[in-house]
């Protein structure tokens, strides 16, 4: 492109009296508070302005992106009624916008000046017999943020350095302008992000304070029970994977305990962990608890909500009670199972999770099946691996150590030092039914210890402990007398022939002694 110099030609110079100043400060003023519908009408108006002051045919502001492309082109008011070329665009080409993003000025006096590329100007020059352009840059930041381009085709113009200068105030006034409302879109921009980020927190922080009132069995499995072992074994095999897991098991077994340590020993581990309890949310909310909804979905609805779904993407959600799922939840909730997409509550706009379930129920589910309560489809998308929780009966043996377990846990709370449980208290607590399990078994513990003001655990009869099933003996007969005093000392030391506190130590015979008169007597240790 040839330089742009000056010819020496006979011109008229443009002097910039005092109206330009004024006009600055009161574009200065003006465009202070500008609103962004109102910013292509200030701006054409100013532009208007300023090509009067300047004493030019017409006047045009050109916006830059941060990339340095031409973002916006603003033109005077009174251009809109122009040819759309000349309207829109006038002198300002590409070889222009392109100097002017370097931080160049431009002067260009007759078409001489105007590099071969300048097809609309030349043109202009043609029809008009002169083309004289101007165009002054405006920078803040270290970055062009708009430039003004003048231009007159009525008689060549010599931009003298004074006419310059007050127009490079102008220009300096529209670039403050600009920069400021860009501020403020990105400050809108970002508060919306800072707000949209705020709803997350805010979800997030609601689950964790449920989190932190709700009250969690213990903070790990404790016992070594035969079917306590098998339950943790085949957890140990499905954790590493991404398989749907099915808890069985009665209430109180410590089903959440085992779907926390399922995720711990998952690679999803660093990801949340995100808990349901199906049964305690109304009908009307389970929906809306698991899928989010928009704010306006239904009354009450005052801002949108995340689900649980997406709190726990890229984790693990533990349903409890998945039993109790209503008919209708049940179809959206497979369907999250099979293709990872759900709808918020009130919205059309399908989200995408990754997540692993982990389902748990006391329920009979395959009765439900089998009722029409429960969805076939859905029960075998859940149950692809059962594990069986055991219920406290069923693992007896581990009693004490979990008795043990509570006292230590609860000692500070409750300002006690428990060192000692009696026998006799132990053997109550191992021949209770525990209809409650594990979850009661800490309820008894702790209320014993509020009530124990030394050192030893005292139970009393408020606690209302019930007996194991005894079978009930005819005082004659000598064989069934000692049949149900031994039964009564093997279920309480857990059917234990050797070991620790095993039965034939508590009734003081050799442990192949006892083994022989349970033989005579027909005592078996029940099925599990």
């Amino acid at each position: 492109m040839p330089a742009l110099n000056m010819p020496s030609i006979p011109t008229t110079p443009l002097t910039m009296p005092d109206p330009v100043l004024r006009l600055a400060i009161e574009l200065s003023s003006r465009l202070t508070r500008i609103r962004d519908a109102e910013v292509v009408q200030q701006l054409g108006e100013a532009l208007d302005e300023i090509a009067e002051v300047a004493n030019v045919d017409g006047c045009h502001l050109v916006e830059f992106s941060e990339s340095g492309q031409v973002a916006e082109t603003y033109v005077a008011a009174s251009a809109a009624d122009a040819p759309p070329a000349e309207a829109e665009n006038g002198v300002v080409e590409e070889w222009l916008t392109d100097r002017l993003a370097r931080n160049e000025r431009v002067r260009a006096v007759s078409p001489h000046d105007l590099p071969i590329e300048a097809v609309f100007s030349r043109e202009l020059a043609r029809r008009t017999g002169a083309c004289s352009i101007l165009g002054l840059p405006a920078v803040a930041g270290g970055q062009v943020i708009c430039a003004l381009v003048v231009y007159t085709c009525r008689s060549p113009r010599l931009w003298d350095q004074a006419s310059i200068e007050r127009l490079q105030l102008l220009t300096e006034i529209l670039g403050a302008v600009l920069r400021t409302r860009r501020h403020e879109i990105a400050l809108r921009s970002s508060t919306a992000v800072i707000q949209e980020l705020k709803a997350k927190l805010q979800a997030g922080n609601a689950y964790l304070n449920e989190e932190i009132r709700s009250h969690h069995d213990f903070e790990d499995i404790v016992g070594e029970s035969a079917p306590l072992r098998v339950a943790l074994s085949r957890l140990n095999l499905v954790a590493p994977t991404n398989s749907t897991v099915l808890l069985i098991g009665p209430t109180g077994t410590g089903k959440e305990l085992f779907a926390r340590a399922l995720h711990a020993r998952s690679r999803r581990h660093a990801r949340p962990f995100v808990r349901v309890n199906c049964a305690a949310l109304p009908p009307t909310l389970v929906e809306s608890e698991l899928f989010g909804h928009e704010k306006g979905a239904f009354t009450g609805a005052v801002g949108m909500r995340q689900g649980r779904f997406e709190l726990a993407d890229g984790g693990t959600l533990f349903l409890d009670e998945i039993g109790d799922l209503s008919p209708d939840v049940q179809v959206k909730f497979l369907r999250v199972l099979q293709e990872g997409e759900f709808e918020r509550v009130g919205s059309s706009r399908t989200k995408r999770v990754d997540v692993r379930v982990i389902a748990a129920t006391h329920r009979n589910l395959e009765a439900a099946v089998a009722d029409g309560e429960f969805r076939a489809d859905l029960y075998y998308r859940l149950s692809v691996y059962p594990i069986q929780l055991p219920s406290l009966q069923e693992r007896v043996e581990d009693i004490p150590r979990l008795v043990w377990f509570f006292i230590n846990r609860h000692q500070r709370e409750l300002a006690r030092r428990i060192t000692e449980v009696p026998p006799e208290v132990m053997h109550a607590l191992q021949n209770h039914n525990w209809p409650g399990n594990v979850r009661e078994l800490d309820n008894v513990v702790e209320r014993a210890m509020i009530g124990s003001s030394g050192s030893v655990l005292q139970l009393d009869d408020s606690f209302g402990l019930s007996k194991r099933s005894v079978p009930q003996v005819d005082g004659s007969s000598l064989d069934a007398v000692q049949r149900a005093h031994i039964e009564s000392v093997l279920v309480a030391c857990g059917w234990r022939i050797n070991g620790k506190d095993n039965a034939a130590e508590r009734l003081g015979i050799h442990p192949n002694t006892l083994r022989f008169r349970m033989k005579k007597l027909g005592l078996r240790r029940p099925a599990a």
